[in-house]
């Protein structure tokens, strides 16, 4: 089992019908869990990579009816390194 985070940014906050449905999206083997942050109106799923990705994932929680904007990624990219001078 490999545990893995995405982040996704909603638009609007779920309805009640909306929570109730992610809420069944626990039911789906390999979804381990949901946390919403409502303050910054993003929903991180943590979920077996070994049974699903993210683009599943994402469709599972678009199916819901919570309207994702985009996926957050969790680590920064590495910054580009600078050539050396030439000599």
């Amino acid at each position: 089992m490999t545990n893995v985070d995405v982040v996704f940014r909603y638009a609007t906050p779920p309805t009640e019908a909306v929570s109730l449905a992610l809420a069944n999206t626990r039911e789906v083997y390999g979804i381990r869990r949901l946390t919403f942050d409502r303050n910054a109106n993003t929903i991180t799923v943590e979920y077996d990579a070994t049974r699903l990705n993210a683009s599943v994932v994402a469709q599972l929680v678009r199916r819901a009816g919570l309207q994702i904007v985009e996926e957050i990624p969790l680590a920064l990219p590495p910054a580009p390194s600078e050539p050396a001078p030439a000599a």
